[in-house]
C-alpha cells in the first residue's frame, strides 16, 4: 500500500467502471452520507495512511483469533493428520519418514509419540509440507493437537493478509481489500484447513506468494518495456527501427532482468515440493505471463508482438524459471538426500551391486538416480489411488459444493469435553461457507463470461478498463490451474477440500464483482446508496452464515438436532 493513499482507494472502487446516471429528483446528488463522512474525516495524509491499514490488519486479527482459539480440539489426530503429524514428528528426529506401527493413534493421542522406528516410510507427498508442520512441533512440542497445529494456523493467518494485499493491488481499493481479507478470514473451508494439519494450506499460501510475485514481475517488467521504447523513440515522437541500445528490430527487446519472475519460479518449485499440484501453477502463470507479456508489447506499438514473445521471450522466460523451480523443489527432499535411511535411498546402490550398468559412480549422482526412481513410483501410485472412500468428491461436483469433507466426529454425554446437555456432537467439516462459495463461483463465471464477450467484440464491450482485464485474468487463471486439471483425474480418490489452494482467487473474483455493485463516490445517489445497500446485505448474511457454521468448523459441542440443522443437502452428512 502507498505511504498516503487517494481517498478514492480508500473509499471507492477506482475499476474504470462506467456507469448510467439515473436522472430524477436526485440525478445530481452523487455518493452517500457514508462517503461524505468519510471525505470530512480523511482530511490528512495521516489519517488516510492509518485508515488504509486499519481494515486489513483488523481483518488479519480476526483471522488470527478464528484460527488459533481453542486450536488443540479435538484432542486427537484428525483425518489425515494420522499420516503428516506423526512423519512430520520422525523428520524432526531421522530427516525423512520413519515408519509406525499400525496401532499408533491411540498411544499418539495420549502422548506417547516416539513409536517411530528408523527404516523409511512411503510416502505420497513430498516433505516440505511436514517440514512446515514440524515448525510448530519445535515451538510447543510434539505431544499436543496445538503444537501440531499451530504452523498450518499461522499459515491461514499469512494467507489472509496476503489475499489484502493483493486485493489492493488488483483493484487499488482498501475497501475492497479489506473485504477480500475478511471474506478469507470467515469462511470455513480456509478455517479448517488452517485448523488441521494438513497439507494443502501450506501448498496454498506458497502458490499464492508465487502468483503475488507474478504480480510484482508484471508491473516491473512493463516499465522496462516503456524505457526500452523510450530509447528507440526519436525527438519527433517516431518509434525508429533499431535500437541504438540493443540492435533490435520491430520484435522488441528480450527480458532478461526479471527477478520477480525467478522469485516466484522458486516458490512455485517449492509449493511442488508440499503436493505436485504445485506444478500446475508455475505451468499456468508460465503461460499468463507470456500473454501478459505480448499484451504489454501490442499496447507499446511493437510491430511482431505476438511472435517476438513466442519464438524470442518464450525461450528466455523458460531458461531463466525451469531451473530455479527445479533447484527448488529438489532442495525440499535436502533430508532425505544427506541420511541413508529414507525409503528408497539406497535403491541405486542396490541396483549398482546387481550388475546394472546404468547407474552412475559418484555418490551425488546414485543418490539423484534414487531419488528419481521414488518420483516415479509415487507418481505411478497416485495415479492408480482408486481407494474407495466415504467422503471422496468428484471434481465434476466441487463447484456445487456437492460432498464436503468430514474431518471428525465424536459423540459425548453431559461433563464431557464442555457438553452441557444430555448428549452433544462434536463434528468438523471442512465445508466452506455455503454463500459464499456459491457467490463466488457464480462470479468467476461471470467475469468469465464478461472475458470471452470483450474477446470477442472489443469495441462492443463495457469494460475497457485495463487494470480489470489483467486482473480478470490473473483471477481467472488462479481459479483454472487449481481446478481444471483435476478433471483429468475423476476417477481418482480425491476430496472437496483440495480447493483451498483455489479459494483465494475465487474471492478475489466475487471482491471485483463486489466493486462493480459500490460502484464509485462520483456515482448518483440513487445507484451509489442501492450499490453500498445491496453490498452491505450480502456481506451480513455471509457473515450470519459464518457464525451459524462455527461449531461445525471449530468441534464445538452442540446437541445432535442443532447438527443436523447443518446438513442443508443430504450429501453433506
Amino acid at each position: 500500500m502507498t505511504d498516503a493513499p487517494k481517498f478514492d482507494d480508500l473509499v471507492a472502487t477506482p475499476l474504470g467502471t462506467a456507469t448510467r446516471r439515473k436522472t430524477g429528483s436526485h440525478a445530481n446528488a452523487t455518493g452517500v452520507q457514508l462517503d461524505a463522512w468519510l471525505a470530512a474525516l480523511l482530511t490528512t495524509p495521516r489519517r488516510r495512511r492509518l485508515f488504509a491499514w486499519t481494515g486489513p490488519v483488523a481483518v488479519t486479527l480476526l483471522a488470527a483469533v478464528l484460527r488459533l482459539v481453542n486450536l488443540g480440539n479435538p484432542h486427537s489426530l484428525v483425518f489425515d493428520e494420522t499420516y503428516y503429524v506423526k512423519d512430520a514428528v520422525s523428520m524432526l528426529k531421522l530427516g525423512y519418514e520413519g515408519q509406525w506401527p499400525n496401532d499408533a493413534d491411540t498411544k499418539f493421542n495420549l502422548g506417547i509419540v516416539n513409536q517411530f522406528t528408523s527404516d523409511g516410510e512411503y510416502i505420497a507427498h513430498p516433505p516440505l509440507g511436514k517440514w512446515i508442520i514440524s515448525l510448530g512441533m519445535q515451538l510447543f512440542g510434539t505431544d499436543n493437537p496445538f503444537g501440531w497445529r499451530f504452523s498450518t494456523a499461522i499459515v491461514g493467518v499469512l494467507a489472509v493478509a496476503l489475499v489484502c494485499l493483493i486485493a489492493f493491488t488488483l483493484f487499488r481499493s482498501t475497501v475492497l481489500a479489506t473485504i477480500a481479507g475478511a471474506l478469507m478470514a470467515i469462511d470455513g473451508l480456509a478455517i479448517v484447513m488452517s485448523r488441521t494439519a494438513l497439507l494443502d494450506n501450506s501448498l496454498m499460501l506458497l502458490t499464492l506468494l508465487g502468483v503475488g510475485a507474478i504480480i510484482l514481475d508484471r508491473g516491473q517488467s512493463e516499465r522496462r518495456l516503456l524505457q526500452w521504447i523510450a530509447q528507440r523513440t526519436d525527438a519527433t515522437g517516431t518509434i525508429t527501427g533499431t535500437s541504438t541500445v540493443t540492435g533490435n528490430t520491430d520484435w522488441g527487446p528480450v527480458l532478461w532482468n526479471r527477478p520477480w519472475l525467478i522469485t516466484a519460479a522458486a516458490l512455485f518449485g517449492l509449493a511442488s515440493g508440499v503436493k505436485w499440484s504445485g506444478l500446475y501453477f508455475f505451468a499456468g502463470f508460465l503461460v499468463y505471463t507470456l500473454l501478459v507479456d505480448a499484451a504489454a508489447r501490442r499496447r507499446a506499438g511493437i510491430t511482431f508482438w505476438a511472435s517476438s514473445v513466442v519464438f524470442r521471450q518464450a525461450a528466455a522466460t523458460a531458461l531463466i524459471t525451469l531451473p530455479v523451480a527445479a533447484l527448488a523443489y529438489l532442495s525440499t527432499w535436502t533430508g532425505w538426500l544427506i541420511t541413508r535411511g529414507g525409503y528408497n535411498r539406497n535403491w541405486a546402490e542396490t541396483q549398482a551391486k546387481a550388475g546394472d550398468g546404468s547407474i552412475l559412480p559418484s555418490e551425488i549422482g546414485r543418490a539423484l538416480q534414487s531419488l528419481w526412481h521414488y518420483q516415479v513410483e509415487i507418481y505411478n501410485s497416485n495415479i492408480g489411488q482408486h481407494t474407495p472412500h466415504n467422503y471422496a468428491a468428484n471434481p465434476l461436483s466441487w463447484l456445487a459444493l456437492i460432498r464436503p469433507t468430514a474431518f471428525f466426529y465424536r459423540g459425548t454425554t453431559l461433563g464431557q469435553n464442555g457438553c452441557t446437555i444430555s448428549d452433544c456432537s462434536e463434528y468438523v467439516t471442512s465445508i466452506a461457507n455455503p454463500v459464499l462459495w456459491w457467490l463466488c463461483v457464480a462470479a468467476a463465471f461471470f467475469l468469465l463470461f464478461r472475458m470471452i464477450r470483450r474477446l470477442v467484440r472489443p469495441r462492443a464491450s463495457v469494460e475497457r478498463s485495463p487494470v480489470r482485464s489483467w486482473a480478470t485474468g490473473l483471477i481467472l487463471t488462479g481459479i483454472a490451474v487449481g481446478y481444471l486439471p483435476w478433471l483429468l483425474y475423476t476417477g481418482r480418490t480425491v476430496f472437496q477440500f483440495y480447493t483451498i489452494v483455489f479459494l483465494p482467487y475465487l474471492i478475489l473474483g466475487f471482491t471485483l464483482v463486489i466493486g462493480r455493485l459500490l460502484g464509485s463516490r462520483s456515482d448518483n445517489r440513487w445507484r451509489r446508496s442501492n450499490g453500498v445497500g445491496l453490498v452491505a446485505v450480502i456481506l451480513v448474511a455471509i457473515a450470519a452464515v459464518s457464525a451459524f457454521f462455527w461449531s461445525a468448523w471449530s468441534g464445538t459441542p452442540v446437541s445432535g438436532f442443532y447438527q443436523q440443522l447443518h446438513y442443508w443437502l443430504p450429501t453433506w452428512a
